[in-house]
């Protein structure tokens, strides 16, 4: 018979001792360690074991848990501690032997309970430890969230965003220290907020406003850009033909305004990017963009293709190359990167497009001409504008 796990992971609510089942006060009772936050540690009072504040940063109370390995310990944490929790950082430096959990009440049940919201149609983040522009992606009309926060200022923060990003009407309630005999529940128009706050806070929102259409090919107009991006239309097509799906890893070669890394990391939220761009002012200008569409999953690597290979971290499952193709690039797409990896390549000059039919007499997959023509001003009425022909092809390494 295996041994019982030396660690408990106990989930705690702000109501303390009074909100714990029987097996989180045997196990608490019985501890020779009890660890936590300072907040957290005064919501149980005095214990029979050893009281040990968590330091700051997070991960180095991890090291010191080690060192407690093999004896009665207790770790306490928020609510369900495997809901945007300390449990699931835990979990991953401790083997399933060494520990078991048991939670409490979430803070996202709490308030939604409080509100009458049904759960599964409500989307929860835990912004208290990521940043807060996270949420304009799930920024939509009559959407409702529940996002827990670092602080209380950073309520002012949160409201700051849905009012820049045209939300600025919708209604959020300021929930603080639920489910303890402090809790205040304040409802505003978003930007009417006033006042101050008091962690541990939260913020429910009932959303109004225009979020962004879900189908790839975002309006270039969203995007801060020098001129040089991947434009609407061929950016869908170019999307389509990368076919992102959930957990997948892309390489963007020459991320200009991160327009195609971008969106691919929109099509999921479990996606992931890498970008290599050799200019400082296009980095900048990716890294905005990266703020405007809330998306912090996109790695940016300073330099060249195919010099900047060695500096990667990840194996692509995608690979789109938007310029500067040559047919040394091409042969390192080939030595670097593995069999099967799914390969977009756009480009629009006479001698890349030569490449590119050599290329596909060779690997095969699909090669594309796209010509796109728009309207423009001709003297006192209007014609066709036409656009430099994209030549894309599409296929694996």
């Amino acid at each position: 018979m295996s041994e019982a796990p030396w660690l408990t992971i106990i989930g705690l609510g702000e109501d303390g001792l009074d909100g714990l089942p029987p097996a989180s006060r045997s196990a608490l009772e019985s501890a020779e360690i009890v660890m936590g936050p300072p907040r957290h540690l005064a919501l149980v009072g005095e214990t029979t074991g050893e009281q040990l504040e968590w330091p700051v940063p997070f991960s180095d109370g991890l090291e010191v848990l080690k060192g407690y390995q093999g004896r009665n310990v207790v770790v306490l944490a928020s609510g369900d501690p495997f809901w945007f929790g300390a449990g699931s950082v835990i979990a991953r430096k401790f083997g399933p032997e060494h520990w078991k959990a048991i939670p409490g009440t979430s803070t996202f049940s709490l308030a939604a309970a409080h509100l009458g919201w049904p759960i599964e149609q409500t989307t929860c983040l835990g912004l208290h430890a990521a940043p807060i522009s996270r949420i304009r992606p799930k920024l939509a009309d009559g959407n409702r969230a529940i996002v827990l926060l670092r602080d209380g200022d950073s309520v002012k923060d949160l409201t700051a965003i849905l009012d820049a990003s045209g939300f600025g009407e919708s209604t959020i309630w300021v929930m603080e220290s639920l489910g303890g005999a402090q809790e205040k529940v304040t409802q505003f128009q978003s930007n009417k907020v006033n006042g101050s706050f008091k962690y541990p806070v939260c913020v429910a929102i009932e959303m109004k406003g225009i979020g962004l259409p879900k189908s790839s090919g975002l309006p270039d107009e969203n995007f801060e850009t020098d001129g040089v991006m991947t434009k609407r239309p061929i950016r869908a097509i170019t999307l389509s033909a990368l076919a992102p799906r959930p957990g997948e890893q892309l390489l963007d070669i020459g991320g200009g305004s991160g327009s195609v890394a971008i969106e691919w990391l929109l099509a999921h939220s479990t996606c992931r990017a890498t970008t290599i761009e050799p200019r400082a002012d296009r980095i900048a200008l990716i890294r905005a963009n990266m703020d405007r569409f809330g998306v912090d999953d996109l790695e940016i690597v300073e330099g060249s293709a195919p010099e900047a290979f060695a500096q990667l971290s990840t194996r692509p499952d995608a690979i789109f190359v938007g310029g500067g193709l040559s047919e040394n690039l091409l042969e390192q797409l080939e030595t670097h990167f593995d069999a099967g990896t799914r390969v977009v390549i756009n480009c629009v000059t006479l001698e890349a497009e030569a490449l590119l039919v050599a290329w596909q007499s060779r690997k095969g997959g699909e090669l594309m001409r796209v010509e796109i023509s728009e309207t423009k001003p001709l003297g006192a009425k209007r014609g066709w504008s036409a656009a430099y022909p994209v030549v894309q092809w599409a296929g694996q390494l």
